[in-house]
């Protein structure tokens, strides 16, 4: 069985977790880790099941895949599919889950794909990557949802890797059921 997982990423995190996820399941699928990229030719006839992951950056996931599952949602829909957002509010327990959390719950409300199976990661910060602009608004945005603002310590990785994992295994029992 061939696999896609697909991901948009600004600072590495999404893919980060999309490999994890690709160690995870390349012991029984084929697993082809593909960016999207605005020029980007996918065949989704070639794949068995789709895993799409994408981040938010200033309240929005990637408009790259909010594009192409508009353009795909009928074939999504008829095969095991998988979603996961990535945000920093994720980091808070009552806002972790597809559920709870206010920018996957809003993202989800308007696009046609019902994924089978949905997650939301935490992600992190990458204060010393950041150009002087976006360092100083995440740091704002981070400040007002009391998170750290230190941007003298150069990666502060927020994802539960055991909660990546439990996602990869129920994505994995929703397709051998």
């Amino acid at each position: 069985m061939k696999l896609l997982l697909l991901y948009t990423t600004h600072e590495y995190q999404t893919e980060k977790i999309m490999k994890r996820i690709q160690f995870q399941l390349g012991s029984l699928f084929e697993c082809d880790l593909v960016q999207l990229h605005k020029n980007s030719s996918i065949k989704l006839s070639d794949y068995q099941a789709i895993i799409i992951g994408t981040s938010i950056r200033y309240g929005y996931y990637d408009k790259l895949i909010k594009k192409f599952i508009d353009n795909n949602y009928h074939d999504l829909n008829k095969i095991v599919t998988g979603f996961f957002g990535v945000n920093l509010v994720a980091r808070k327990a009552h806002k972790n889950t597809p559920e709870t959390n206010l920018y996957t719950k809003k993202f989800l409300s308007k696009i046609q794909w019902k994924p089978t199976v949905k997650a939301v990661f935490a992600g992190a910060l990458y204060y010393s990557k950041y150009n002087w602009f976006d360092r100083n608004m995440i740091r704002f945005i981070m400040w007002l949802g009391k998170g750290d603002t230190d941007v003298t310590k150069p990666e502060i990785e927020y994802t539960d890797w055991n909660k990546v994992d439990e996602f990869a295994t129920l994505f994995q029992n929703s397709i051998i059921k």
